[in-house]
């Protein structure tokens, strides 16, 4: 059985950076996040990683495992979210208290999403994929990245309703800052490769490709005994996101999730939009999805709003999701039962 945390109004937000910390150049546009997420009536603790960052980390492994544990045991902190991804969280899981792990969410993306799967691997506890602080710093935000709230509100037994965006960020642009930080130009579509309506449902579990792909074959990524202790043997609906994968490579990944058992009895898999799918040979990433839904003989949705290219909705890994797209609209519904 999955266990959702609960956020509520007036929490206190544990800021710790288990992947990458703020370089000193970045640390006011940092501070911007912590002083907007006080004005929407959150407090907020810094642990020291925040601030650090060298050799592609914020701090050595036994630091930053430290620290999250902390902030896990801590009960004055109700929510976790790191400032943003990096590349090394992997380093820290062997040092992370999974059998005491407590009931609070943890919010994030691409690197972190390392560690979202694996907490809901091994625990049950669910965990949510979305936006990191640092893009919590503008005067407003979107409609779907504000959506964030309102999921991790969602109570035990309910559920919550979220919809494709209407537009999406093409390029940054720090040369022109926005006030709900990101520059949202074009028109969103989600897709399907027939071009036909799709409706699925299973339970939710992914994140960014690049790095959750090396679970793999570890204790963290025991997909098969989760579907067995924790949902009934229920199947799942994969989001997946690419940050720097080229196609091929993409495909690689794919093919060892595939042969490790991750996609057996799987009723979908969604893809969001990437800056990345680089072909490789006129080899693109619409290959790689119809190859794949050729062997797996189920969905493939992809462009959805999850991942690199903003805004995102806030996934939640173990909910139970129904995804209704037709005509480049979405709809993702996740109960938390």
């Amino acid at each position: 059985m999955i266990r959702y945390p609960l956020l509520d109004k007036n929490a206190t937000i544990g800021v710790t950076a288990p992947s990458s910390g703020i370089e000193v150049e970045l640390h006011n546009m940092f501070k911007q996040a912590c002083t907007r997420m006080e004005e929407y009536g959150f407090n907020i603790i810094c642990g020291d990683t925040v601030w650090t960052q060298d050799k592609a980390k914020s701090a050595p492994a036994r630091k930053r495992a430290n620290e999250l544990n902390q902030m896990i045991a801590d009960e004055k902190i109700d929510l976790i979210i790191p400032p943003w991804g990096g590349e090394l969280l992997i380093e820290i899981l062997e040092k992370i208290d999974f059998d005491n792990m407590k009931e609070k969410w943890i919010l994030g993306y691409s690197d972190v999403s390392v560690l979202l799967l694996a907490i809901t691997l091994k625990t049950g506890i669910a965990t949510a994929h979305g936006v990191n602080l640092v893009d919590l710093r503008g005067e407003y935000s979107d409609p779907t990245t504000s959506m964030w709230q309102t999921v991790l509100a969602t109570k035990a037994g309910a559920s919550v309703l979220q919809s494709s965006s209407e537009k999406y960020q093409k390029a940054w642009r720090h040369d022109q800052p926005s006030p709900c930080v990101y520059h949202l130009t074009e028109q969103t579509e989600w897709k399907t490769l027939h071009r036909e309506s799709v409706h699925i449902q299973g339970r939710l579990l992914g994140g960014c490709i690049d790095v959750i792909r090396h679970l793999i074959g570890t204790p963290f990524g025991d997909v098969q005994n989760f579907r067995k202790n924790y949902i009934n043997e229920e199947p799942i609906l994969w989001y997946l996101e690419n940050c720097e994968l080229n196609t091929a490579d993409l495909r690689r990944s794919l093919v060892q999730m595939k042969l490790a058992g991750w996609f057996d009895q799987a009723s979908g898999i969604m893809f969001g939009r990437s800056p990345a799918n680089q072909p490789v040979d006129n080899y693109t990433a619409i290959d790689v999805y119809k190859e794949l839904e050729n062997e797996l003989q189920i969905p493939i949705i992809y462009d959805i709003d999850c991942g690199h290219v903003p805004p995102q909705i806030t996934l939640i890994n173990g909910a139970f999701a129904e995804v209704k797209v037709a005509d480049g609209k979405g709809t993702i519904r996740q109960y938390f039962k």
